[in-house]
């Protein structure tokens, strides 16, 4: 897990597995000591622990953030699929980490938060329209909980029919058209809070093993297409510019902490603008990102909205596609 002064993250998919598949080199990968188990026990008392550090310290806004999905039934099926060797490529990925693995993943994570009173979760990259169901129904049998939900652009706009094949590889794995349609849905009904890009860039020569997607690494860059993609692909589909606003900034910056600073347009409020030309349309093309990924699984995906400028409390860092000046970033300091 991955803590800072404002939450942690867990992946419950390791025991048997690591970031990109099968490991048995778990201990040196997490670091854990002789008496440490990577188990779900490990995850009742880290939220134990949470839950204790709350109560001591009210004025933190501590919450968890989990990637769901259930190790056991990802080596299982991972086994099965191998095995039958009949699925190849993005395919036999998602069928070796199928979206039930996501969703009771999701069930034992609310019930832990339930039992712990640690309320406050984060469900990240949901990929599955049983992931989505699971999220859903724990809502409603734990009022009490605070469960927030996210969706990846990666997912939002990417299947298991993709043609990168291996350089599309992620966790959870790219799913069907209809739960790619799922997400769509749970969007526009509300029931997401907020949606990233999951920037997690990895070069070719990390891909290797194009023609065993399981010997590949997993994720993929996108930071750059996030704006763009909901104001085309939503935009289409009737997400609104105040939405996207929401799901992109205010919704994310009130959960994390960063407010009242950033995350809207207010008197008081750091003056970070994007502009954006709603008109425009482009084609995704790796060798015009500026990431040193040197691929994209959204290769010449066409979207309509190019950023033109970005704005940094009222400085113009980003210029149609390159920076002005150096950097002015720093540390945003939590409360």
């Amino acid at each position: 897990y991955i803590h800072s002064a404002y939450g942690q993250g867990f992946f419950t998919f390791y025991g048997g597995h690591g970031l990109h598949g099968a490991s048995d080199r778990q201990r040196d990968f997490l670091r854990l000591g002789p008496d440490d188990h990577y188990d779900l026990a490990h995850f009742e008392f880290i939220m134990r622990a949470l839950a204790e550090l709350q109560a001591r310290r009210p004025g933190l806004r501590l919450s968890l953030s989990l990637h769901c999905e259930l190790p056991d039934i990802l080596a299982a099926y991972t086994r099965i699929v191998q095995r039958e060797g009949k699925l190849h490529g993005l395919p036999a990925y998602n069928a070796s980490r199928p979206p039930h693995a996501e969703a009771m993943a999701i069930f034992l994570a609310a019930y832990l938060a339930h039992e712990t009173c640690f309320p406050t979760i984060n469900l990240l990259h949901l990929s599955s329209r049983k992931a989505l169901a699971a999220a859903a129904m724990m809502v409603d049998l734990f009022p009490h909980l605070d469960i927030r939900r996210e969706l990846t652009l990666g997912h939002l706009l990417l299947d298991d029919q993709n043609p990168a094949g291996a350089h599309a590889k992620v966790n959870p794995p790219l799913r069907s058209r209809d739960d790619v349609e799922a997400l769509w849905q749970a969007l526009l009904a509300g029931d997401i809070d907020w949606v990233c890009s999951d920037h997690a860039c990895c070069a070719s020569e990390h891909k290797q093993g194009a023609h065993d997607i399981f010997a590949a690494r997993s994720g993929f860059g996108g930071a750059e297409y996030l704006l763009p993609a909901l104001v085309s692909e939503g935009g289409r589909r009737g997400l609104s510019l105040n939405r996207v606003a929401q799901l992109l900034s205010l919704n994310p910056a009130r959960r994390f902490g960063l407010t009242p600073a950033k995350g809207d347009i207010a008197v008081g409020c750091d003056a970070d603008l994007v502009l954006l030309d709603p008109e425009r349309t482009f084609t995704v093309h790796a060798a015009d990102s500026p990431s040193a990924q040197g691929h994209t699984p959204f290769e010449g995906l066409e979207l309509r909205g190019q950023v033109e400028q970005t704005w940094l409390r009222g400085q113009l860092i980003h210029q149609r596609g390159a920076p002005p000046g150096p950097p002015r970033g720093r540390y945003l300091y939590r409360s």
